[in-house]
């Protein structure tokens, strides 16, 4: 399905007029933007995320933007534009572990719920229920308290921020899966497998399974978003990743809030653009992705009405 979406690209770009081009193009845009500046970035960072000095000595603490730093330095004398950039990937870390964590169990059980039925069905239903009532961020906190008493290392703040976060996306993605598995195991190709003998694990994974993900790729791209902002919720509260283990951009803005009271904005705003482009990129682009994918909703594209609209307007005129 995502190899589909993406081969409609071009397409869409030549034929979408409007609004969803513009979300489609700027969503990509910022997107292909923060990928690469995760992959990439860290390579061409001016320093570490935790340098505080380089041959000419110590960086110094709350340093204007200059020739040295470009985008300042914090109270703690690092690099912003540094750990701006490094921040990137530790942001694409977390979308990663949140589908790791949660696209795969959310799948299987979802597939096995829609599949048996019976008991099974009604259990992982109702349990899906009840983890909807826990909210991530709180949920998050908890289990870095539960990790590392608060103070986290790299793998310990994304841990704790991937779990809560796939807590709250489990559900999302088994019930999705479920309702397409329940779907596709009525049609007649499925019925044509148990009659010539193929056993339930073989009509599951090699008929249903590739007829009821489809629209993963979708939900899990608008998801990543959360996945970020949860991550850095954590690290603005004062619970996330410590600055010598990972630079983190909720845990740079916790620490310019005084700073902007006393008129430094530079230690501020980097992060906060980071977190800001990012979550609009990757809502953008799962919106767009939405509309690719539903026949539906291309009308919002421009595109002309079809020709029996046309042809009973014209006899309403007559």
């Amino acid at each position: 399905m995502a190899l589909v979406l993406v081969r409609r690209l071009p397409l869409r770009l030549r034929t979408g007029a409007g609004v969803q081009r513009a979300m489609l193009l700027t969503g990509a845009a910022l997107t292909a933007l923060f990928v690469l500046t995760a992959a990439l970035g860290p390579l061409f960072a001016p320093h570490g995320y935790a340098q505080l000095q380089d041959g000419h000595g110590l960086f110094g603490s709350q340093q204007h933007p200059g020739a040295a730093h470009p985008l300042g330095t914090t109270i703690a004398g690092y690099d912003v534009l540094s750990r701006t950039v490094w921040g990137a990937r530790t942001a694409l870390l977390i979308i990663l572990a949140a589908l790791l964590l949660s696209v795969v169990p959310g799948t299987v059980l979802g597939l096995a719920s829609g599949y048996l039925g019976g008991r099974l069905d009604r259990l992982l239903v109702g349990l899906a229920d009840a983890l909807y009532a826990f909210p991530p961020l709180l949920l998050a906190i908890v289990m870095s308290l539960v990790i590392s008493g608060g103070r986290s290392s790299l793998v310990g703040g994304l841990g704790a921020a991937a779990c809560s976060v796939a807590v709250s996306f489990v559900p999302q993605y088994f019930r999705v899966v479920r309702a397409e598995v329940i779907r596709v195991k009525a049609e007649p190709f499925v019925d044509a497998a148990r009659v010539i003998g193929a056993g339930p694990w073989r009509i599951m994974t090699r008929h249903v399974l590739r007829n009821s993900v489809r629209t993963l790729p979708l939900i899990f791209t608008i998801n990543a978003s959360e996945a970020i902002l949860t991550l850095a919720g954590l690290g603005f509260l004062g619970f996330g990743i410590e600055p010598n283990s990972a630079a983190e951009w909720g845990y740079d803005l916790n620490r310019s809030v005084a700073d902007v009271t006393s008129g430094i904005w530079w230690t501020a705003v980097p992060p906060g653009l980071g977190i800001v482009l990012t979550v609009l990129g990757t809502t953008l682009l799962g919106e767009s992705l939405t509309d690719l994918a539903d026949p539906r909703l291309r009308r919002r594209t421009g595109a002309p009405a079809p020709a029996t609209q046309k042809t009973e307007k014209g006899g309403d005129d007559d």
